[in-house]
């Protein structure tokens, strides 16, 4: 750690003042960045601390995670490590403020965040890390803190899929598969989609019982656009985060990773739900080979931890045509196209749920309406409301509970 020299250099007989007080200011300016990005406040050093402790994987802190480690042997070679993140956290600088004449080391044991945490990406990370860091601030000893990290560990677990609840995934170095965190993901809970309860309903057992441990199914949710499918998604990994749900979303041009995605979480102590969105092949796209050996039928099984959660607009999720219906049709390409089409229809299948969002009627559609309108306060007679609803939605696309939403949106941009 670069503080940790300048600490060094600073105790030497001769030292450059200049040289030091750059490198300070460096590391000051680290900090500051990592504050911003977070949200952190009140001391800096020990919020920095606590991030490393709270996202350093290594096979102690993933032993945590699994199992929790309350005794063994390994205790008393990590108990040192605890000893001196200890000592580190409450670490004296006033020594080397005066020595290099510098006072930015107090001003970060006092520091102030953003006041509108509203607009922090990463509030939830931040939280927790404040906690954590006030509690080990407060640790009367060795033993404490190290109990609370390692509570820690066994409740949100280590790394990056401990502290966020959904990822995107892109290519790193030697080919392997790097996961960045979604620190916007939109806040919505399934009493915020209108409507829909069987659907829902639906949803939610399959995925309690994924996370209880049970046997459940991958899914498919398909339908007309704008009924609610992507939002439904998005809710129930809100809903079940606190018991260990993540959420990894995968695009099509991506499936030839699901392999390296899957072996890199199978271990983990979370379940994981690999979402795909607005999923459908062309008939000139081989993608949904990738994503057959991965639901079902590839030599190694697909880990207990991991399920498939799809949304299309298509029942079938790939484009048939009336050349798929003929049974011998004579091309230098393919000799019996019905053993095509019912290789391309088989994906389907391979999910065990298919829950169909129609578009809602129109007696629905002014439903939605009325309860969006009730829930957002906006004072206007019913009749006036369905007749405005109604033009909306003739200019706006048809029917459905995202029309329903952005007509909400406009009244309201009216009303400021």
């Amino acid at each position: 750690m670069e503080v940790g020299r300048v600490c060094r250099d600073a105790a030497l007989p001769t030292f450059d003042k200049a040289d030091l007080v750059s490198r300070v200011y460096r590391q000051v300016k680290r900090l500051l960045v990592l504050a911003t990005d977070f949200g952190f406040d009140e001391n800096l050093w020990q919020n920095y601390l606590t991030f490393l402790l709270i996202t350093d994987e290594n096979p102690f802190t993933l032993t945590c995670e699994k199992m929790g480690v309350r005794e063994g042997s390994v205790n008393h070679f990590a108990m040192q490590d605890f000893a001196a993140f200890r000592e580190l956290f409450h670490y004296d600088f006033a020594p080397l403020e005066e020595k290099l004449g510098v006072d930015c080391f107090s001003c970060l044991t006092s520091y102030r965040a953003i006041e509108k945490p509203e607009l922090m990406y990463n509030k939830s990370v931040s939280e927790k890390v404040r906690a954590l860091s006030r509690l080990l601030a407060a640790a009367p000893d060795t033993q404490s803190f190290f109990a609370a990290v390692i509570d820690f560990y066994a409740a949100y677990g280590v790394g990056q899929f401990g502290l966020n609840k959904a990822f995107r995934i892109h290519e790193a170095e030697a080919g392997r598969v790097a996961f960045q965190p979604i620190n916007n993901m939109e806040r919505v809970m399934l009493d915020d989609l209108v409507g829909y309860e069987i659907q829902k309903q639906q949803l939610v057992e399959n995925t309690e019982a994924f996370v209880s441990g049970k046997r459940a199914n991958n899914v498919l949710l398909y339908g007309d656009s704008g009924t609610g499918k992507s939002t439904s998604i998005k809710a129930i990994v809100n809903e079940f985060y606190p018991k260990g749900l993540r959420m990894i979303e995968i695009y099509k041009h991506q499936f030839k990773n699901l392999s390296q995605v899957i072996a890199q979480i199978k271990n983990r102590n979370y379940k994981f739900i690999i979402y795909m969105d607005d999923l459908s092949f062309e008939e000139f796209e081989i993608e949904y080979k990738f994503l057959k050996a991965v639901i079902e039928g590839g030599v190694e099984t697909k880990p207990e931890n991991v399920l498939i959660y799809a949304t299309s607009n298509r029942r079938h999720l790939i484009r048939e045509t009336w050349g798929d219906r003929s049974d011998v049709h004579l091309t230098e390409q393919d000799v019996h196209h019905s053993d095509t089409m019912e290789e391309k229809l088989s994906l389907a299948t391979r999910f065990g749920l298919a829950i169909n969002y129609s578009k809602p009627s129109r007696d629905e559609y002014f439903a939605i309406v009325d309860e969006l309108a009730a829930r957002y306060h906006i004072d206007m007679p019913v009749e006036q409301l369905h007749f405005e609803a109604n033009r909306w939605e003739m200019r706006h696309g048809g029917v459905s509970g995202r029309t329903a939403q952005q007509f909400i949106n406009h009244l309201l941009g009216k009303s400021n």
